[in-house]
């Protein structure tokens, strides 16, 4: 059975008129008894309700936590993606530069090759048409020396 403070204060005793208590005391004492219940009971609902409170600000607190790790995982997910992503793009331009850097020196010794041919073909020229002039030179020289015995 739940006691409230209106049950103390409405509290009666049997009056003895030999050796009993005084009214006035027990009424004192219950009246006193009865606001302090009071006293506990508005106490007790007061705690009651900041735990409640305290209880949803946690939470809402763990809720709160909760959600930010999960933004801070899927942005170490997304940093962790762009790595690789950059690495795999760094990786992917150093093939393409080393393709293009074989590809210049490739075709850097094929005109190397293509001069060297021109070379050979201009000094084959040049002594071809050295021995033709020089022939060409004996025959003048030759007509000279058999004109003037004429």
């Amino acid at each position: 059975m739940k006691i409230t403070p209106l049950d103390i204060q409405q509290q009666q005793f049997k009056v003895k008129t030999f050796r009993g208590l005084d009214p006035d005391d027990v009424d004192a004492f219950l009246q006193t008894v009865a606001g302090e219940m009071e006293s506990l009971l508005r106490e007790n609902s007061d705690l009651k309700e900041q735990l409640a409170r305290q209880t949803r600000d946690m939470l809402e607190i763990a809720e709160k936590e909760r959600e930010m790790r999960d933004v801070l995982l899927s942005a170490q997910r997304v940093t962790e993606e762009m790595k690789v992503n950059a690495l795999k793009e760094a990786e992917l331009i150093v093939s393409e530069a080393e393709l293009k850097g074989e590809r210049i020196v490739v075709d850097a010794e094929r005109q190397l090759g293509d001069m060297k041919v021109r070379v050979e073909e201009v000094r084959r020229q040049k002594i071809q048409f050295e021995m033709s002039f020089k022939a060409l030179l004996d025959s003048f020289a030759r007509q000279l020396s058999g004109n003037e015995t004429l």
